[in-house]
C-alpha cells in the first residue's frame, strides 16, 4: 500500500518548487502580469487553464521569498474554479509532476488533499510498471486538521481498488476472510464465519449460489462486530461474489472478462468499515460479507429450482445470473435481527443500473427521505456524486411466482435495478433506515486521479453521511 502519509507534509519554508492556481477566468490577468518570455512559453503549449491541465514554467529570477526554487521550473495549473479547489482539482498534478517538493501559491488545498494523494498509488502486484517516479510531496500550512482524514480516505480508496483489480484465482472466499480477519485482529473486533452445513441450514441462499464452487472456494459469511454496547448499531453490507460466471444462465466471454469485479460491493463494505474503525466513529458496526463464487458443476443452482431463505421466503430461480441479490437477501436477514437504527449494502447488482446512469453514478435507493438526502448532499461535498432511484411499489407484481413467494429476476428488461432492489427490500428490516448502492465499482477509461480498472463509487459519500450523522 502507498505510504500517503509521507505524500504530505506541514510547510516549515523548505524550498519548494510553486504551483500557481488558475482557472479560465483569471488566466488573462495572470498572463498579462508576466514577462515577455513566460508569455511567449504559454502562447507556445496553448495553455488557456482549462481545467487538468498544467504547464511547467522555467523560474526566471528569485522566488517571492528571495530564496531560490527547488529546481528550475515552476507550475501554474488549471482547474475549474481556482477559488474553490475540490477532491479533483489537484488530481492531474500528484500523479503526473516530476518527482519532488510543492507548495500552492495563496492558494488552500484543504479540499483538494485527496485528489493529490490518490493519483500516487498504482496497482503494481503483477507487473513491474516502468519509469516509476518517485513521490511528489505537497507543503501545507492550515491544512493540517484535514491531512489525517484525506490519508484516510486515499487509503480506503485504494484498498477497493485494488481488491478489485486482483484476479479471482487470488481473491476468493478465503482471501475476502483473510482479509476482513486482519482488519478485526488490527481495531480489536470480533470475527466470526460461518460455512458448511451451518451455513446450508441458517443461510440457504448463500450455500445455494455458492455450492458449485464448494471444493475449490468454499462459500462463507464472514461477519465482524466492532464497537461499544452503549453506541447505536449500523450494519454494512457488501456483496461478495468473488468470480460470477453466470452460472447456468451464463454470461458471454466478454461478459465474463471483468466478473472478477462482482465483489466489488464486499470491497467498498470493508473499506467503510475500515474508515468507521480507523475514525473511532462512535458506532457499534456490524460488517456482513456473504462471499461466494457463482460457478458451475453438477451442483449449480438450476433456473427453475426454488430456494428457501433465512427470512422464510421461498425463491423461485429465474436467472441464476441474479445471484447477487439472493446472497445480499440472507446478510440483509441476519443483519436486521440485531436490530440496528441503519443499514447499508453495496453491490456490483444490475447492468441495468448502468444503462439508466452510466458507469460514474451509482444508484441509491434509499425510502427515508432524510437519509436519502443526507446521503445525496455528503456525495455533492466529497464529489462522489449518487443519483437517486425509485423504490417504486408498482413493480412489485413483476417479482411474483406461481409455485413461491417471489422469484428472483423480474421478467424482461425493464426497471431492472428498481425489481433488485425490490427483491432485496423484501428482506430488509421494515423501520430501519436501509439505503441499497448499486455500484458499478469498475472504471472502463481513465481520468486524472482515477485510472481504468477497480473503483470506489459511493464509498467516500457513504463515509461522509455516516461523519455527519453520528460524529467522528
Amino acid at each position: 500500500m502507498t505510504d500517503f502519509k509521507s505524500l504530505i507534509a506541514a510547510d516549515k519554508g523548505q524550498k519548494a518548487r510553486t504551483i500557481q492556481i488558475l482557472d479560465t477566468g483569471n488566466f488573462e490577468d495572470w498572463l498579462k502580469g508576466q514577462g515577455e518570455s513566460i508569455r511567449e512559453i504559454v502562447k507556445a503549449y496553448r495553455f488557456v487553464a482549462n481545467p487538468d491541465s498544467y504547464l511547467l514554467l522555467p523560474v526566471i529570477g528569485k522566488a517571492k521569498d528571495g530564496q531560490s526554487e527547488q529546481g528550475d521550473f515552476t507550475i501554474v495549473a488549471g482547474v475549474a474554479k481556482s477559488d474553490q479547489l475540490d477532491s479533483w482539482s489537484l488530481a492531474k498534478l500528484g500523479g503526473r509532476l516530476p518527482e519532488g517538493t510543492y507548495r500552492l501559491d495563496g492558494a488552500s488545498a484543504k479540499d483538494a488533499l485527496f485528489g493529490w494523494l490518490i493519483p500516487q498509488h498504482e496497482f503494481d502486484r503483477y507487473k513491474k510498471l516502468p519509469d516509476r517516479q518517485g513521490p511528489s510531496v505537497l507543503l501545507v500550512t492550515d491544512e493540517i486538521s484535514q491531512v489525517e482524514e484525506a490519508v484516510r480516505q486515499a487509503e480506503a480508496t485504494a484498498l477497493v481498488r485494488d481488491l478489485v483489480n486482483t484476479p479471482a484465482a487470488d481473491m476468493g472466499p478465503d482471501k475476502l476472510e483473510d482479509i476482513v480477519d486482519k482488519l478485526s485482529a488490527k481495531h480489536g473486533g470480533d470475527l466470526k464465519v460461518t460455512r458448511g452445513d451451518t451455513l446450508e441450514e441458517h443461510f440457504p441462499m448463500i450455500y445455494g449460489v455458492g455450492k458449485a464452487a464448494m471444493r475449490a472456494h468454499a462459500p462463507r459469511l464472514i461477519e465482524l462486530k466492532w464497537g461499544k454496547a452503549d453506541h447505536p448499531k449500523i450494519a454494512i453490507i457488501g456483496k461478495g461474489v468473488t468470480f460470477d460466471s453466470g452460472g447456468l444462465s451464463m454470461k458471454s466471454p466478454a461478459g465474463m472478462l471483468i466478473m472478477k469485479k462482482d465483489m466489488g460491493g464486499a470491497a467498498h463494505a470493508i473499506a467503510l468499515a475500515k474508515l468507521i474503525m480507523e475514525a473511532n466513529l462512535p458506532v457499534q458496526l456490524h460488517l456482513l460479507v456473504p462471499a461466494v463464487e457463482n460457478s458451475v458443476d453438477g451442483h449449480a443452482l438450476r433456473p427453475g429450482d426454488i430456494l428457501n431463505s433465512r427470512k422464510g421466503l421461498t425463491v423461485e430461480i429465474t436467472n441464476t445470473d441474479a445471484e447477487g441479490r439472493l446472497v445480499l437477501g440472507d446478510a440483509l436477514t441476519l443483519a436486521g435481527e440485531q436490530e440496528p437504527e441503519l443499514m447499508i449494502d453495496f453491490a456490483t447488482l444490475t447492468g441495468a443500473a448502468r444503462v439508466a446512469l452510466g458507469p460514474d453514478l451509482p444508484a441509491m435507493f434509499c425510502d427515508d427521505r432524510e437519509m436519502a438526502n443526507g446521503l445525496l448532499a455528503a456525495g455533492d461535498v466529497e464529489n462522489d456524486p449518487l443519483w437517486q432511484m425509485p423504490l417504486w411499489s408498482g413493480y412489485d407484481a413483476r417479482l411474483k411466482s406461481t409455485i413461491a413467494d417471489c422469484v428472483n429476476s423480474a421478467p424482461g428488461s425493464f426497471a431492472g435495478c428498481i425489481t433488485a432492489a425490490l427483491f432485496l427490500k423484501k428482506f430488509a428490516p421494515k423501520n430501519v433506515s436501509w439505503a441499497h448502492f448499486d455500484t458499478y465499482a469498475w472504471r472502463a477509461a481513465s481520468k486524472p486521479g482515477r485510472p481504468k480498472g477497480g473503483e470506489a463509487l459511493g464509498l467516500r459519500a457513504s463515509w461522509r453521511y455516516l461523519k455527519d450523522r453520528y460524529g467522528s
